[in-house]
């Protein structure tokens, strides 16, 4: 109504985002997702509890491997470099941060995958009777998740 104080926060919408694979520059990426942690859960009773049911503490964190899509482009091998890199029982490890931005290009979320590396590639598939850009993608296995919030 008018005259009114308006609500200015509203939920950011998720099509503006960037990734950084280490200190490199940005890589654009079409899709990106598996961005969770779940932390494990101990059950434990000591004998001499009287109630009968066990209590739970947090364990051991779990977290998902990344997928990530992008169309392929030429001239632009950086994913298929950093999986290079990982053959010969050499792997490159690296951080890579995903950010949420704003209207103005400014990180309101992100997410950082600490020692990130590739550990599957697959390839546009392939068609004559099509029109659709070719897709690939990544999949990242990581050792943890940090989320911050600007």
């Amino acid at each position: 109504m008018a005259g009114e104080k308006q609500d200015t926060t509203w939920p950011i919408p998720k099509f503006y985002f960037s990734v950084r694979f280490g200190d490199d520059t940005d890589v654009r990426f079409q899709e990106v997702s598996g961005l969770e942690s779940e932390p494990g859960v101990i059950e434990y009773r000591r004998g001499n509890n009287p109630a009968f049911s066990p209590i739970k503490m947090p364990g051991r964190a779990k977290v998902g491997n990344v997928t990530m899509k992008k169309g392929v482009l030429a001239k632009n091998a950086k994913v298929w470099d950093w999986l290079a890199e990982t053959r010969m029982n050499t792997v490159a490890r690296r951080d890579v941060t995903v950010s949420l931005l704003d209207e103005k290009g400014a990180a309101t979320m992100t997410w950082i995958l600490r020692k990130a590396w590739v550990i599957k590639y697959a390839a546009a598939d392939l068609k004559a009777d099509g029109n659709d850009i070719a897709i690939e993608s990544i999949e990242i296995a990581h050792e943890s998740l940090e989320v911050k919030n600007a």
